[in-house]
């Protein structure tokens, strides 16, 4: 990451992945409420690529996080595997063997964690699919099957936990709404503004539970500039607005100091 033109220099995040991370911030995506929860705390950068595979992330990782740059990451969201683990059956098929996608999964991390001492990961696994809705949206399955994004997401998970890595079991998470078939996907693979809302809250509660030093729970971290906010009823009534739209609890409302 090339130093940043505009200061003063905050936290920088950065979403790293497939379609995921790229469209996370249509449809009132994780990407956008992320940004807007960490608005005057952090700085996030999205480098999601359609399409893409562990393969494809490793081939210009030094590219995309130069290990000498003066300015590092202090998070990384990390999310490859939808891709890796369609059916290598299929025509054209990005598959990306099992052991393969482990073992780049496996460099990338360590790669990234070594940017810096207070780098740190969120890794998310292997998402779950609709089947149904991607046939009826595509024509076909594009070789993706819940049962795959299962294995591949296991592989991660076991990954996360040998590496002592924070993640998410994003197959498992989407699958929580007794609804989710329904309500997560708007093509059977992409995330509906109720799909992200899955996303964003379980990445804010790792963050939370996390305890890292520096801290990363934006309800801990100073704004910039603090104490040089407008005041009013107008102000006031607009913060609440905001908070009641993004369901963040009264606990934990951004407030107009």
């Amino acid at each position: 990451m090339n130093e940043p033109n505009v200061g003063p220099n905050r936290p920088l995040f950065v979403l790293f992945g497939s379609s995921i991370v790229q469209l996370s911030y249509i449809f009132d995506g994780w990407g956008a409420a992320l940004t807007g929860l960490y608005a005057r705390k952090a700085d996030i950068f999205v480098r999601g690529y359609s399409g893409w595979t562990s393969r494809n992330a490793l081939q210009v990782l030094n590219k995309v996080f130069p290990q000498n740059d003066k300015i590092q990451p202090s998070l990384v969201i990390l999310y490859f595997g939808g891709n890796d683990s369609t059916d290598p059956d299929i025509p054209d098929s990005p598959n990306v063997p099992i052991d393969e996608y482990v073992e780049n999964m496996r460099r990338i991390i360590l790669h990234i964690k070594g940017l810096s001492k207070n780098t740190r990961v969120i890794m998310l696994t292997a998402p779950a699919v609709n089947e149904k809705q991607i046939i009826e949206y595509y024509g076909s399955n594009l070789g993706r099957t819940n049962e795959r994004g299962r294995i591949y997401s296991e592989a991660g998970i076991k990954l996360a936990q040998e590496l002592g890595l924070k993640y998410i079991d994003f197959w498992s998470a989407l699958q929580e709404p007794s609804d989710w078939m329904d309500t997560v996907f708007w093509d059977g693979l992409h995330l509906t503004k109720e799909g992200s809302a899955i996303v964003f809250h379980k990445i804010t509660k790792v963050i939370k539970e996390a305890e890292w030093e520096p801290t990363l729970d934006w309800e801990k971290m100073p704004d910039e500039f603090d104490g040089h906010q407008p005041h009013g009823l107008y102000h006031e009534k607009m913060m609440e607005g905001i908070n009641r739209m993004m369901g963040i609890p009264d606990s934990r409302q951004v407030k107009s100091e």
